[in-house]
């Protein structure tokens, strides 16, 4: 990245939405504004899952105003991600639509454990050295994240649903607190992290910290009532608790240092906080100005790092599904072959300086190596399996659009080439992820006697908008009767997307 560019980050949080203008200055990130609505778009989640028409007015008002600080960067120098109320709302794809015009920019979905990444580092990039183990914690208003890492790079993540926001709306919704229902809160929030504690518990940390509104207005909520020193501790929360229980209510809460946007959700985070102190057995955490916005700075600013992330993601799936990665690396040698011959006919060239750029070889080149994911639930249809699984696993580096790319194309690696796994693509960018699939499908049937003395022919691709020709050497095909017939069946497969293939 160039020196003096200018970026963006959007985190379009459950509680607020948070915007972060930096200049990249020496390799060093300078902030040069920020901006910050109070939108409580998880308040609006209704029971039936969707988004309230007056939140999603919220959020785009929002956005609106962000739109306009935003108007005279580029595309690509803008990254904006939705979080875990997105990630719930049945309508998220229609905000989605509607925010994109509202802003002005793309906006991407990020599953948890990427959104915990994120998170750490962030703050690790924000926090003071140490050496050994750092505890992050997250609190938003419809999820916690918890991450465990040394230096910059994250080693545990999870992400429990539990949020300020959430807490409020199911234990508090009539601004009435009472100790039977800060229990009751706390309880439920303690069976939701009940999962993590004994793994978190058994690495141990040299350093607690929490980051994001939350974390900070305990803090300050301590500080200014004489409970704390600019940290938070299990003796501070007990002293916010007791002043919650003597006010009673949301109306009569009233705390120095407790500004009137975070009141709202303030007992919920204080309740979440609680009890990750108890189930991790906090002593003393420290509050970080960084959080899920500046990660999403410094993510872009080390894309060799996003690299290795997405290579880690690749390789824990990899044995945690027993793939052959034997025969997964030579079906991804002849894709990026075949990929060579067809990408500029193709228009799939990536822009690697553009934070929203379509990573078309990068997508190609994971669909590859995992292509055979879902025999580790049945040979039967594993195709459709693996689709299934890499629609819903956590893969930290991607983001649930690019997820959603890479399964339609596992999806589509062989049998029937069906318009309809394509649905869930963005428009947009179907046509070029159909030829993705056409590239995928073509070095799959290369390898199907999996043999590793076999060997893929010197192949002349042609290809034109809705057709490839494929000439191979004099004489191989006949050699190969096995592979003719599948290129016969393959021609039949493409007709379903009209799709033309010519053979010789």
């Amino acid at each position: 990245m160039q020196d003096e560019t200018l970026v963006a980050a959007v985190d379009l949080g459950s509680n607020s939405f948070h915007m972060l203008v930096a200049r990249i200055h020496a390799g060093q990130v300078q902030v040069v504004d920020r901006m910050k609505d109070m939108v409580r778009l998880a308040g609006g989640l209704q029971e039936d899952g969707y988004l309230s028409e007056e939140a999603i007015e919220r959020g785009l008002a929002s956005l609106t105003r962000f739109g306009q600080r935003l108007a005279g960067m580029p595309r690509g120098s803008v990254r904006i991600v939705g979080t875990n109320t997105l990630r719930a709302a049945k309508n998220g794809a229609e905000f989605i639509r509607r925010g994109e015009k509202a802003i002005g920019h793309p906006i991407e979905i990020i599953a948890g454990r990427e959104e915990a990444r994120l998170v750490y580092l962030g703050v690790a990039q924000s926090d003071i050295p140490i050496d050994g183990v750092r505890l992050v914690v997250d609190i938003g208003g419809g999820s916690t994240e918890l991450i465990l890492g040394r230096g910059t790079t994250p080693d545990k993540m999870e992400s429990a649903p539990i949020g300020c926001v959430a807490l409020m709306r199911e234990f508090f919704s009539d601004g009435v607190f009472s100790a039977s229902r800060l229990a009751r809160a706390k309880t439920r929030a303690e069976l939701e992290l009940s999962p993590y504690k004994g793994a978190y518990l058994d690495v141990g940390w040299a350093r607690a910290v929490g980051s994001s509104g939350t974390a900070r207005s305990l803090a300050a909520v301590a500080e200014a009532n004489g409970w704390g020193d600019g940290s938070i501790t299990a003796e501070g929360l007990a002293q916010i608790h007791a002043a919650v229980l003597k006010a009673g209510s949301l109306d009569k809460l009233d705390l120095a240092g407790l500004s009137e946007d975070r009141k709202p959700v303030f007992v919920g985070g204080l309740i979440a906080m609680q009890a990750v102190f108890s189930a991790l057995e906090i002593e003393r955490m420290h509050i970080s100005d960084g959080a899920l916005r500046e990660g999403l700075v410094y993510d872009w600013l080390d894309r060799s790092d996003h690299d290795d992330i997405r290579a880690a993601t690749v390789q824990r799936l990899q044995h945690l599904f027993t793939i052959d990665m034997a025969h997964a690396d030579r079906v991804a040698r002849s894709a990026r072959m075949l990929f060579g011959q067809v990408a500029d006919a193709w228009d799939l060239r990536s822009a690697p300086d553009a934070i929203e750029a379509p990573r078309y070889s990068v997508w190609l080149e994971i669909a590859a190596r995992l292509h055979e994911i879902g025999l580790a639930v049945s040979h039967s249809g594993y195709h459709h399996h693996g689709a299934y699984i890499l629609n819903y696993a956590d893969m930290p580096g991607l983001t649930r659009a690019a997820q959603t790319i890479i399964a339609s194309l596992v999806h589509v690696h062989r049998r029937k080439m069906k318009p309809q796994r394509f649905e869930m693509v963005e428009e947009s960018l179907r046509g070029q992820v159909v030829r993705l699939a056409v590239v995928l499908r073509l070095a799959v049937l290369l390898h199907r006697d999996r043999s590793l003395r076999s060997h893929v022919p010197n192949l002349k691709l042609q290809a034109k908008k809705q057709s490839l020709s494929i000439r191979f050497p004099e004489g191989w095909l006949e050699a190969h009767p096995l592979t003719a017939m599948d290129l016969e069946l393959e021609r039949g497969y493409l007709e379903m997307v009209d799709f033309e293939l010519e053979y010789l």
